[in-house]
């Protein structure tokens, strides 16, 4: 098996050296996602509803991007700069993950994200063949 970049317009290029997800055999690991709007490359306004809902919709162009989507996630790890958002970004990803089976998950509250995002998501999915 080879290892395969995955680059989609529909998301934000990386900001450092990275892939937005690289591809092996059948599974997607998505790179972190921060809440930047992919045509003007600066972080959306409007606090943590606004970023999250971002950071998804940056999430399901590179899910897509590589035939896959939110119910194929396998696997979910959540970084905040403010636990207390919990709840809030809980409503918006049940709008995401909305399957019987929910994705294995990690959230974790850290002192700082790039470009001072509230909030960053990664993912691991399997892709359907």
């Amino acid at each position: 098996m080879r290892i395969l970049g995955i680059k989609t317009k529909n998301a934000p290029l990386p900001i450092g050296p990275y892939s937005q997800a690289v591809k092996f055999g059948d599974l997607l690991f998505c790179s972190g996602q921060i809440g930047l709007d992919p045509k003007s490359g600066n972080l959306v306004k409007g606090g943590i509803e606004k970023e999250a809902r971002q950071v998804f919709e940056n999430l399901s162009a590179i899910l897509s991007s590589a035939k896959s989507g939110f119910k194929n996630v396998l696997r979910v790890e959540i970084f905040l700069i403010n636990l207390n958002d919990f709840n809030k970004v809980n409503n918006i990803y049940s709008e995401y993950f909305s399957s019987k089976v929910k994705p294995a998950r990690v959230t974790v509250e850290v002192s700082k994200l790039p470009k001072e995002a509230s909030i960053e998501i990664s993912c691991i999915a399997y892709i359907n063949k």
